[in-house]
């Protein structure tokens, strides 16, 4: 069972290989100290930062992220550390807040090595700080223990430092936060620009794109969130690789070129690299104009410097060398970068076209052919994501079955929104709800009969149009609950199946189940949230959030996040538990790795089509067939 701490409490670990999960709603940087007996850090190799990411039995992120994910081997820690502080600041000198008091919370749970969230808390309270001391791991008559901290700092990371009694904390201080603001972070020092190279091989793809030249500065790897677009190319067989070059001397794209047991499987792998191989190409690209642009900085201030070249011919020619260096090295990395992307470019074509109905998009012919499937496939299609560098380039955005947490349709209007022809608040609930829909028909069409099934809580009945297709295939037992006493009777009965089922797994008692209790998928459709719930359904369903994906019991919110704001960091735990999607573009994603910042576009039915409505009336010929 997980424990959600508050303020000065503390609670027994798990073990000792951990992993601690950071959601800070905007990017922060993500740090830890080793603490001696007494709490104080002896020098800077007792700090891990991102530009210094590694410890004994430690490692922190490379990048300023919204997410981050920090290794820890308790018994890795040297003997002489009896504290492991964990760090957070905001970046200096960023286009973004100053103090964390103009940000959400930030979480941090605590994860044992078998997946499971053993301490949880929320970094609530802080106002003007700029740092944080977060939480703390010491250890106590040889056992480790975790103590929420939620010490803040307005004077920012130098002062965090200083109270920790760490030698020369404003000139650390200064150095980290030079090395985020130069990129450095994410970033390898190597050879001089025309010799240094990056593999994007992806562990599951069996043919690749060649190296590419970059700059000084390479990328370090890059970070799999989820991981299609067009151009013309010769097709070949799926699943065999493509070693054949094509005319121009490129090997031909090939669908299912991955590893794996079935095409699906394969499919799947090598969406999972086209995302890993862009994020990489373009955070290479990213580093080696972010290198240029320091050599140029450096250059002039260099002419500046000197009293002799300062001024005249000689100092004009110096910064139009500079500028001419800078110019080519940026027109270098973009000719590799363009020459990375076309390549993906052409293999999401040939991707796109030979994807199952669960990972294509609905403009995909495979939707007219659609039959209702005989077993449940590894992965569902939630929209496409993309990067600034080339917005045609669309990598599909698929996410596991069964769902491992809950879905939030952000029905809100969001400053990262990008669709400014959407400004009109009741327009932008329509449009999430009719994104509900479409996901809740793609859940439905992938799952055999009979395995999934829909509920809806609409508690004024304000979705009742989009909700119409649903009834009148069938998919909805009964009409959606509204009210408060129809918001009660859903999630009793959800909440009872899921206290049922933990108990029975648990005590392998599955098939003694009460006649009545449906074993199959179930997904509740909320809209409206928190209009027509009191606090015990606000109750209740954090609880279904939280424990039900483990036995199947699966949240869909279409809910303005503003419109629930008298509930205060309450529900702040209920929102992240969930996978926030927007029903217009947004880019509101990023990978904790790279740091890339993706747009997302909701997986939309094409206009004037009735592709849903015919495959909602397959399915619904299939449940009446099987008396569903």
């Amino acid at each position: 069972m997980t424990a959600e701490l508050v303020r000065g409490q503390n609670h027994p670990l798990p073990g000792t290989r951990l992993e601690i999960r950071i959601s800070a709603g905007h990017p922060v940087l993500a740090g830890a100290t080793l603490g001696d007996a007494e709490g104080k850090v002896p020098g800077a190799d007792w700090v891990a930062h991102p530009a210094s990411p590694k410890l004994p039995g430690l490692e922190v992120s490379v990048q300023a992220a919204a997410e981050h994910r920090l290794a820890i081997d308790l018994e890795a820690v040297p003997e002489t550390a009896h504290r492991v502080s964990i760090l957070l600041a905001l970046p200096s000198g960023a286009d973004g807040p100053a103090r964390f008091g103009e940000l959400a919370a930030p979480f941090l749970a605590v994860v044992g090595a078998d997946g499971a969230e053993a301490v949880t808390y929320t970094v609530s309270g802080l106002d003007a700080e700029s740092a944080v001391v977060a939480l703390e791991l010491y250890r106590r008559q040889g056992a480790w223990k975790a103590r929420a901290v939620g010490q803040g700092y307005a004077g920012g990371l130098a002062a965090m430092l200083h109270d920790q009694g760490l030698p020369e904390a404003a000139e650390m201080a200064a150095d980290i936060e030079e090395a985020v603001a130069r990129g450095m972070a994410r970033a390898v020092a190597s050879a001089p620009p025309e010799t240094t190279a990056i593999s994007y091989r992806h562990p599951g793809r069996r043919t690749q794109t060649p190296p590419a030249p970059a700059p000084e500065a390479a990328s370090a790897a890059a970070a799999p969130v989820s991981g299609a677009g067009p151009a013309q190319v010769s097709a070949a067989s799926p699943g065999t690789p493509g070693e054949e070059p094509s005319g121009d001397g490129e090997p031909v794209p090939v669908a299912g070129d991955a590893s794996g047991w079935t095409m699906n499987e394969r499919l799947y792998n090598q969406v999972w690299g086209m995302f890993e191989d862009l994020a990489r190409a373009t955070a290479a690209y990213r580093s080696a104009v972010d290198f240029a642009e320091s050599r140029l900085e450096q250059e002039l201030d260099r002419v500046l410097a000197d009293p002799a070249t300062r001024v005249g011919p000689a100092a004009d020619a110096a910064r139009e060398e500079a500028r001419a260096k800078h110019a080519e090295l940026v027109q270098q990395a973009r000719a590799v970068l363009d020459r990375d992307l076309g390549r993906l470019v052409a293999e999401t074509e040939v991707v796109e076209h030979a994807l199952p109905p669960a990972y294509a998009r609905w403009d995909n012919p495979v939707w007219q052919a659609y039959q209702v499937p005989l077993e449940t496939p590894m992965a569902l299609r939630l929209g496409d994501l993309h990067l600034p560098e080339r917005k045609d380039l669309r990598i599909p955005m698929l996410v596991r079955l069964p769902l491992e947490r809950g879905l939030w349709i952000d029905s809100g209007r969001t400053s990262g929104g990008l669709d400014t022809a959407v400004t009109d608040s009741a327009e932008l609930r329509r449009l999430a709800v009719e994104c509900a829909v479409a996901h809740a028909v793609r859940l439905l069409a992938v799952h055999p009969v009979g395995d999934y099934r829909v509920h809806v809580i609409d508690p004024a009945g304000s979705a009742a149009t989009a909700l119409a297709p649903l009834l009148e295939a069938g998919a909805l037992r009964e009409p959606p609950a509204a009210g408060a006493q129809g918001v009660g009777e859903v999630l009793a009965r959800l909440t009872r199946r899921v206290d049922l089922v933990q108990m029975a797994v648990r005590s392998g008692a599955v098939d003694s189940l009460p006649a009545d209790v449906d074993t199959a998928e179930q997904l509740l459709i909320v809209n409206d949230f928190p209009h027509g719930f009191d606090d015990r359904s606000v109750t209740q369903l954090r609880y279904l959030a939280d424990e039900g994906p483990s036995v199947g019991v699966h949240l869909m919110m279409v809910a303005d996040r503003d419109d629930a704001r008298a509930y205060g960091p309450v529900l702040d735990p209920l929102w992240r538990s969930l996978l926030r999607i927007t029903p217009v573009a947004d880019d509101h994603l990023a990978d904790p790795w790279v740091g890339h910042a993706w747009t997302y576009e909701p997986s939309a039915v094409p206009a004037g089509s009735d592709v849903m409505r015919q495959v909602l009336g397959r399915v619904g010929q299939a449940r009446r067939a099987y008396g569903i």
